[in-house]
Protein backbone atom coordinates (compact mmCIF):
# COMPACT_ATOMS: atom_id res chain seq x y z
CA UNK A 1 0.00 0.00 0.00
CA UNK A 2 2.17 2.86 -1.22
CA UNK A 3 1.23 6.41 -0.26
CA UNK A 4 0.08 8.63 -3.08
CA UNK A 5 2.64 11.04 -4.49
CA UNK A 6 2.16 14.45 -2.89
CA UNK A 7 -0.25 13.13 -0.28
CA UNK A 8 -0.24 14.84 3.10
CA UNK A 9 1.48 12.64 5.68
CA UNK A 10 0.28 11.19 8.93
CA UNK A 11 1.81 13.37 11.65
CA UNK A 12 3.18 11.83 14.84
CA UNK A 13 2.90 14.53 17.49
CA UNK A 14 6.26 15.21 19.13
CA UNK A 15 5.93 16.59 22.66
CA UNK A 16 9.62 16.08 23.41
CA UNK A 17 9.27 13.17 25.83
CA UNK A 18 10.99 10.31 24.05
CA UNK A 19 12.07 8.53 20.90
CA UNK A 20 9.16 8.19 18.46
CA UNK A 21 11.04 6.29 15.77
CA UNK A 22 9.33 2.96 16.54
CA UNK A 23 5.90 4.50 15.88
CA UNK A 24 7.16 6.13 12.69
CA UNK A 25 8.68 2.83 11.55
CA UNK A 26 5.52 0.90 12.42
CA UNK A 27 3.35 3.21 10.33
CA UNK A 28 5.79 2.97 7.42
CA UNK A 29 5.72 -0.85 7.60
CA UNK A 30 1.90 -0.61 7.58
CA UNK A 31 2.03 1.34 4.32
CA UNK A 32 1.67 4.85 5.71
CA UNK A 33 3.63 8.00 5.02
CA UNK A 34 4.44 9.45 8.45
CA UNK A 35 6.51 12.31 9.85
CA UNK A 36 7.32 13.37 13.40
CA UNK A 37 6.58 17.04 14.09
CA UNK A 38 6.11 19.52 16.93
CA UNK A 39 4.85 22.26 14.57
CA UNK A 40 1.17 23.08 15.21
CA UNK A 41 0.72 24.13 11.56
CA UNK A 42 1.98 20.74 10.35
CA UNK A 43 -0.30 18.95 12.82
CA UNK A 44 -3.34 20.95 11.63
CA UNK A 45 -2.63 20.09 7.99
CA UNK A 46 -2.09 16.36 8.56
CA UNK A 47 -4.06 13.62 6.82
CA UNK A 48 -3.96 11.68 10.08
CA UNK A 49 -2.66 12.41 13.59
CA UNK A 50 -0.99 9.99 15.99
CA UNK A 51 -0.46 10.98 19.62
CA UNK A 52 2.04 8.49 21.04
CA UNK A 53 2.50 7.22 24.57
CA UNK A 54 5.46 8.90 26.23
CA UNK A 55 5.81 10.54 29.67
CA UNK A 56 3.17 11.33 32.29
CA UNK A 57 -0.32 12.79 31.89
CA UNK A 58 0.40 16.08 33.71
CA UNK A 59 3.73 16.78 32.02
CA UNK A 60 2.41 15.86 28.58
CA UNK A 61 -0.66 18.10 28.83
CA UNK A 62 1.44 21.01 30.12
CA UNK A 63 3.72 20.78 27.09
CA UNK A 64 0.90 20.23 24.60
CA UNK A 65 -0.89 23.33 25.84
CA UNK A 66 2.19 25.58 26.07
CA UNK A 67 3.42 24.57 22.61
CA UNK A 68 0.08 25.06 20.84
CA UNK A 69 0.00 21.38 19.91
CA UNK A 70 -3.14 20.69 21.96
CA UNK A 71 -5.10 23.33 20.06
CA UNK A 72 -3.74 22.04 16.75
CA UNK A 73 -4.77 18.47 17.57
CA UNK A 74 -8.28 19.60 18.51
CA UNK A 75 -8.53 21.65 15.31
CA UNK A 76 -7.56 18.60 13.24
CA UNK A 77 -10.06 16.42 15.07
CA UNK A 78 -12.74 19.03 14.53
CA UNK A 79 -12.35 18.80 10.78
CA UNK A 80 -12.62 15.01 10.86
CA UNK A 81 -8.97 14.02 10.57
CA UNK A 82 -8.43 10.39 11.68
CA UNK A 83 -6.68 10.29 15.05
CA UNK A 84 -4.89 7.47 16.88
CA UNK A 85 -3.85 7.80 20.52
CA UNK A 86 -1.34 5.23 21.79
CA UNK A 87 -0.96 4.40 25.51
CA UNK A 88 -0.71 7.84 27.20
CA UNK A 89 -2.00 9.29 23.93
CA UNK A 90 -5.23 7.35 24.51
CA UNK A 91 -5.56 8.66 28.07
CA UNK A 92 -5.00 12.28 27.01
CA UNK A 93 -8.16 12.10 24.88
CA UNK A 94 -10.25 12.06 28.05
CA UNK A 95 -11.33 14.77 30.47
CA UNK A 96 -8.79 14.23 33.21
CA UNK A 97 -6.02 12.11 34.70
CA UNK A 98 -4.29 12.00 38.09
CA UNK A 99 -0.81 10.94 36.97
CA UNK A 100 0.89 13.82 38.76
CA UNK A 101 3.45 14.05 41.56
CA UNK A 102 0.78 14.66 44.19
CA UNK A 103 -2.05 12.65 42.59
CA UNK A 104 -4.07 15.76 41.78
CA UNK A 105 -6.24 15.91 38.68
CA UNK A 106 -5.03 17.42 35.40
CA UNK A 107 -7.41 18.24 32.58
CA UNK A 108 -6.93 16.31 29.34
CA UNK A 109 -8.01 17.14 25.81
CA UNK A 110 -11.61 16.42 26.77
CA UNK A 111 -12.55 14.80 23.46
CA UNK A 112 -14.29 11.94 25.30
CA UNK A 113 -15.83 11.95 28.78
CA UNK A 114 -14.06 10.06 31.53
CA UNK A 115 -10.74 9.78 33.33
CA UNK A 116 -7.50 7.83 33.64
CA UNK A 117 -6.41 6.50 37.04
CA UNK A 118 -3.65 4.33 38.47
CA UNK A 119 -3.85 0.55 38.47
CA UNK A 120 -3.76 -0.40 42.16
CA UNK A 121 -2.97 -3.94 43.31
CA UNK A 122 -1.31 -5.68 46.25
CA UNK A 123 -1.22 -8.95 44.30
CA UNK A 124 -0.28 -8.13 40.71
CA UNK A 125 2.75 -6.20 39.55
CA UNK A 126 2.25 -2.58 38.51
CA UNK A 127 3.32 -1.31 36.01
CA UNK A 128 1.49 -3.75 33.77
CA UNK A 129 4.27 -4.76 31.36
CA UNK A 130 4.19 -7.47 28.72
CA UNK A 131 1.78 -9.34 26.48
CA UNK A 132 -1.90 -9.50 27.37
CA UNK A 133 -5.21 -10.07 25.66
CA UNK A 134 -7.68 -7.64 24.14
CA UNK A 135 -11.32 -8.72 24.27
CA UNK A 136 -13.38 -7.01 21.59
CA UNK A 137 -16.75 -5.54 22.42
CA UNK A 138 -19.65 -5.60 19.97
CA UNK A 139 -18.70 -2.01 19.12
CA UNK A 140 -15.10 -3.03 18.61
CA UNK A 141 -15.97 -5.81 16.18
CA UNK A 142 -17.15 -3.09 13.80
CA UNK A 143 -14.04 -0.96 14.26
CA UNK A 144 -11.85 -0.72 11.13
CA UNK A 145 -8.68 -1.01 13.21
CA UNK A 146 -9.73 -4.46 14.44
CA UNK A 147 -11.17 -5.93 11.25
CA UNK A 148 -8.22 -8.35 10.94
CA UNK A 149 -7.70 -8.90 14.68
CA UNK A 150 -9.10 -12.04 16.32
CA UNK A 151 -10.88 -11.95 19.68
CA UNK A 152 -8.42 -12.43 22.53
CA UNK A 153 -5.38 -11.43 20.49
CA UNK A 154 -2.21 -10.68 22.45
CA UNK A 155 -0.68 -7.21 22.32
CA UNK A 156 2.12 -5.47 24.21
CA UNK A 157 1.40 -3.24 27.21
CA UNK A 158 3.57 -1.06 29.41
CA UNK A 159 1.58 1.26 31.72
CA UNK A 160 0.64 2.04 35.31
CA UNK A 161 -2.50 4.07 34.55
CA UNK A 162 -5.61 3.04 32.61
CA UNK A 163 -9.06 4.33 31.77
CA UNK A 164 -11.51 4.31 34.67
CA UNK A 165 -15.09 3.06 34.92
CA UNK A 166 -16.52 6.51 34.07
CA UNK A 167 -15.64 6.08 30.39
CA UNK A 168 -18.84 5.76 28.31
CA UNK A 169 -19.50 2.16 27.33
CA UNK A 170 -20.53 3.06 23.80
CA UNK A 171 -16.96 4.13 22.84
CA UNK A 172 -15.21 1.05 24.27
CA UNK A 173 -13.86 -1.15 21.47
CA UNK A 174 -11.90 -3.63 23.61
CA UNK A 175 -11.24 -4.49 27.24
CA UNK A 176 -8.28 -6.05 29.01
CA UNK A 177 -8.42 -7.68 32.44
CA UNK A 178 -5.43 -6.85 34.64
CA UNK A 179 -5.92 -5.56 38.20
CA UNK A 180 -9.33 -4.44 36.94
CA UNK A 181 -11.24 -4.59 33.69
CA UNK A 182 -10.26 -1.48 31.77
CA UNK A 183 -10.97 -0.15 28.29
CA UNK A 184 -7.87 -0.99 26.26
CA UNK A 185 -9.24 0.44 22.99
CA UNK A 186 -11.80 3.10 22.14
CA UNK A 187 -13.45 4.32 18.96
CA UNK A 188 -15.66 7.36 18.40
CA UNK A 189 -16.14 8.47 14.78
CA UNK A 190 -12.69 9.57 13.53
CA UNK A 191 -11.06 9.08 16.94
CA UNK A 192 -9.27 5.83 17.84
CA UNK A 193 -7.18 5.02 20.88
CA UNK A 194 -5.36 1.98 22.26
CA UNK A 195 -3.75 1.46 25.67
CA UNK A 196 -1.21 -0.99 24.29
CA UNK A 197 1.61 -0.35 21.81
CA UNK A 198 0.70 -1.58 18.32
CA UNK A 199 4.19 -0.64 17.08
CA UNK A 200 5.56 -3.28 19.50
CA UNK A 201 2.81 -5.86 19.04
CA UNK A 202 4.14 -7.91 16.12
CA UNK A 203 1.68 -9.03 13.42
CA UNK A 204 -1.42 -8.05 15.41
CA UNK A 205 -0.07 -4.55 15.94
CA UNK A 206 0.80 -4.23 12.29
CA UNK A 207 -2.76 -5.21 11.33
CA UNK A 208 -4.09 -2.48 13.63
CA UNK A 209 -1.76 0.14 12.14
CA UNK A 210 -2.72 -1.03 8.64
CA UNK A 211 -6.33 -0.47 9.63
CA UNK A 212 -5.53 3.09 10.70
CA UNK A 213 -3.54 3.77 7.53
CA UNK A 214 -6.54 2.50 5.56
CA UNK A 215 -8.87 4.89 7.40
CA UNK A 216 -6.52 7.79 6.68
CA UNK A 217 -6.27 6.83 3.02
CA UNK A 218 -10.04 6.54 2.72
CA UNK A 219 -10.56 9.96 4.21
CA UNK A 220 -7.73 11.89 2.61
Amino acid sequence: MAPAVGARPIVIVDYHKGNLSSVERGLAEAGGSAVVSDDPAVIRAASGVVLPGVGSFGDAMAYLRASGEAEAVLDALGRGVPFLGICLGLQLLFERGNETDDGSWTGGLGVIAGSATRLESSRLKVPHVGWDQVHLTEHGRGCPLFSAVPEGANVYFTHSFALADDVPGDVVAARTHYVRSFASAVWADNVFGVQFHPEKSSAVGRAILEGFVGVVGGGA
